[in-house]
């Protein structure tokens, strides 16, 4: 058992900055064993007051794991990933993307009831609604392809999406599938980074384009007009 004095920024939501953004890790309790009847497993359990380097917003972060919370990270690499959680939540009353309003009703369902789950800290459905709104897009574009890899790529070839937004979408997806077949909650930090994510996705395919329609629109019918006769 320790208790310490750190100074190694910490990534994490931020609930005014509202995405991940680095804390200073302000101080740290950690408690560490092993788990019973189980000598080759270990658990770690991390408390510590953060403050966000960019708003200057304080926090409480306590992250929990064993020894087998791992990701690879690289091929070959693995590293520790334990389970992450923030209060106050920072997801608690986010709120929704400006002039969601524009999205098609499809869209905006399945968008709105996501972030609901989300501020209800409903991790495992906010997972599986990330995918339904991949889903949904690609369906909405006329994506075709057996699966929703191929449907992603789809999009990419029609230039509907760029190759890093295809990427996105593939991590996202993946995000998706471990949710709903796995039955695997996500940290808020994978949560919180997906829905923004989601954001920049729907402001490029839907919302900025259509407002961009509504100012622009009329200058253009009127540089089509026959010019007037001078007087």
């Amino acid at each position: 058992m320790t208790s310490k004095e750190l100074t190694k920024p910490e990534s994490c939501a931020c609930r005014r900055c509202r995405h991940v953004t680095n804390h200073d890790v302000l101080h740290e309790h950690t408690d560490q064993g092993e788990v019973p009847d189980d000598v080759a497993l270990n658990w770690t359990h991390e408390f510590q007051i953060v403050r966000c380097l960019g708003c200057g917003t304080v926090a409480f972060r306590m992250a929990t794991g064993t020894n087998e919370n791992v990701a690879e990270a690289r091929q070959g690499e693995w590293e520790y990933v334990p389970d992450v959680e923030i209060f106050p939540n920072p997801n608690l009353g986010r709120a929704a993307l400006e002039s969601s309003y524009l999205l098609p009703t499809r869209v905006e369902r399945i968008y709105s009831e996501t972030l609901a789950c989300l501020n209800a800290s409903n991790a495992v459905l906010s997972g599986i609604g990330i995918r339904a709104i991949v889903e949904t897009v690609c369906k909405d574009q006329g994506a075709v392809g057996r699966d929703l890899y191929h449907k992603i790529n789809d999009l990419k070839e029609r230039r509907v999406l760029t190759d890093a937004g295809a990427t996105i979408l593939h991590n996202l997806r993946t995000l998706g599938n471990n949710a709903a077949h796995e039955v695997a909650p996500h940290s808020v930090e994978e949560l919180t980074l997906a829905l923004e994510v989601i954001d920049h996705l729907l402001l490029g395919v839907y919302v900025l384009p259509k407002l961009a329609k509504r100012t622009y629109g009329s200058e253009e019918d009127e540089s089509e007009e026959s010019p007037q006769e001078p007087a």
